[in-house]
């Protein structure tokens, strides 16, 4: 009996693989963003033949968060037991291609999905155990955070900002490091 029950999660697994919609543009022309009771993002797709699919909950994914943040963002059905990972419904190719109220909707949930505090000021980075221990000020207040192997772990774009991952997976960033005070580089060069 247990190896009958195993056998249909395997089926079950399988099939989620091959689950899938087609994924369509978003704009204003086809979608509707309204904010849920509990807070969150619900929306109304207008399909081409005119019918109306809801969407209770629905999560904006950002496919270039760093080099291109306000482009080709994702809209997809949110991760869950039952499901598995969440399928996209579609794509809104720029910020602007949908409504000033959806705009400001999806914007505030992409602030929280990616939060990244500017780097004011690097008080400490303190060596143990092969850890880097930072104390800093942030734009959102003093932290400490842990980076594990700097080398991998800061990222310099061509433009110049600098992305820092703490071990928590969490992401600080210093946009313009000339503007950083000579002490607090000092303390970032070395990894550069």
């Amino acid at each position: 009996m247990a190896e009958t029950k195993n056998m249909m999660t395997a089926e079950e697994d399988s099939d989620a693989l091959f689950r899938s919609r087609k994924s369509v543009v978003i704009s204003k022309d086809n979608a509707e963003f309204t904010l849920s009771e509990g807070g969150l993002i619900s929306m109304t797709l207008i399909h081409e033949d005119g019918t109306r699919e809801f969407f209770e909950r629905v999560v904006p994914v950002r496919a270039f968060p760093i080099s291109d943040p306000d482009d080709y963002i994702s809209i997809r059905e949110p991760d869950s037991k039952e499901k598995g990972k969440g399928l996209e419904i579609g794509m809104i190719t720029t910020i602007t291609d949908v409504s000033p109220e959806a705009q400001a909707l999806i914007n505030a949930e992409l602030e929280r999905r990616y939060f990244t505090p500017e780097l004011l000021k690097i008080y400490s980075v303190t060596e143990k155990f092969g850890y880097q221990n930072f104390e800093a000020e942030t734009s959102a207040g003093r932290v400490s955070f842990v980076v594990v192997n700097p080398y991998s772990n800061f990222r310099t774009l061509e433009d110049g900002r600098i992305f820092i991952y703490d071990i928590d997976g969490n992401c600080f960033r210093i946009s313009d490091p000339t503007k950083l005070d000579r002490n607090s580089f000092r303390k970032v060069e070395i990894f550069l």
